[in-house]
């Protein structure tokens, strides 16, 4: 039977734990679908036992609630509404923290508006990884108490993903291989203060005040223009168009100059070099006018296939199972969302927005 074209659309509101206890219940199903196969999805690509899994978990949720006892709050209201323990939702945090390098390969964008698009900024990826999880994930708009408001395409069960609030704050997320530490604040986290910002500057500060596990790369919309944050566990460093350009663009690899010597350290993830020069080669021909239906061109990209941006399952024997989950183009000014489930060659982009 085929899949619907749109993911399932949730909205939640109130204080913390009454946000995530309306979460578990409306929400049950793919909660508990997702924290059943999570660590055998895992096991595909590291093998780590359910202990000491859960033992990672519990220690990364001490510094998660350290960081910000609130959402921890949140966690525990979605795990007795949805049936399932705080150590499974934990477990769903931190599950790329057991083999980072190993984790999701994705493209992504950033534009300003001197790009030319009429709508207003745009930031853009592909998210590419386990097909599995797209039972399990759904576009969710969350109204926290006293607290700017904002919508994630994001697995059930996740504190935060890739979206926007109504601050203006737009972000993708993807892997960046560099040197990692055992437990720390998931991404998942710091993620969801960066919503709760009103400037990149702020967003940056959330980064930096958290005791990090594992590296990552945030592509951002923001009131300043692009960016795109490098930060790995020690360091955040910020990546903004130069003076000819009206965009930045990254993959899975370090680009800022400071953080190059990493690259030598850490084996190339998903062919991340190669997406790279490509989206930067498409984006450098033709006029300068960025419209939606070119953003989405550059998405279903095939060049180089199967190491292409629009990715596909292939006899890769350490990721080969992966492939373009969704694609996902944000405008922020507009509060708005163009998805595809599925490839965005050949599955159309439905658009969600906050209200």
């Amino acid at each position: 039977m085929n899949k619907p074209a749109r993911y399932r659309e949730i909205k939640v509101s109130g204080p913390p734990r009454e946000l995530g206890r309306q979460l578990g219940e409306q929400a049950r199903d793919e909660i508990r679908g997702f924290c059943a196969v999570a660590l055998e999805r895992v096991n595909k690509t590291v093998t780590i036992s359910r202990e000491r899994a859960y033992d990672i978990a519990r220690r990364s949720g001490e510094f998660a609630n350290e960081f910000r006892p609130d959402l921890i709050q949140e966690l525990q209201g979605t795990a007795e509404a949805a049936g399932v323990t705080l150590d499974d939702l934990l477990m769903l945090q931190v599950r790329n923290q057991y083999q980072p390098e190993k984790a999701e390969a994705c493209t992504s964008i950033s534009f300003s508006p001197s790009a030319g698009i009429r709508s207003g900024p745009i930031v853009a990826q592909t998210w590419d990884s386990d097909p599995a999880l797209d039972e399990f994930t759904i576009v969710l708009t969350r109204q926290p108490e006293g607290k700017p408001a904002f919508i994630s395409c994001t697995q059930a069960g996740l504190i935060s993903y890739m979206g926007m609030s109504e601050a203006g704050i737009a972000t993708c997320i993807n892997t960046l291989p560099a040197p990692s530490r055992g437990v720390g604040v998931p991404h998942y986290f710091i993620l969801r203060e960066m919503y709760e910002a009103t400037s990149l500057d702020a967003a940056v500060a959330s980064l930096e005040r958290a005791h990090r596990a594992i590296p990552v790369n945030i592509m951002m919309s923001t009131p300043q223009g692009p960016a795109d944050l490098e930060a790995t566990v020690d360091t955040v460093h910020v990546l903004r168009p130069n003076e000819s350009a009206s965009c930045v663009t990254h993959t899975n690899h370090c680009v800022h100059s400071d953080l190059l010597p990493i690259n030598d350290d850490f084996p190339e993830l998903a062919q991340s070099y190669g997406r790279k020069r490509r989206i930067d080669e498409l984006l450098s021909s033709g006029d300068r006018d960025i419209d939606l239906d070119r953003i989405k061109t550059l998405l279903s990209d095939h060049e180089n296939y199967p190491r292409s941006i629009c990715r596909h399952v292939s006899n890769d024997p350490d990721c080969g199972f992966w492939e373009t989950v969704f694609a996902i183009i944000i405008e922020p000014d507009q509060r708005r969302m163009h998805i595809t489930r599925g490839t965005p060659c050949d599955h159309p982009f439905e658009v969600y927005e906050m209200r």
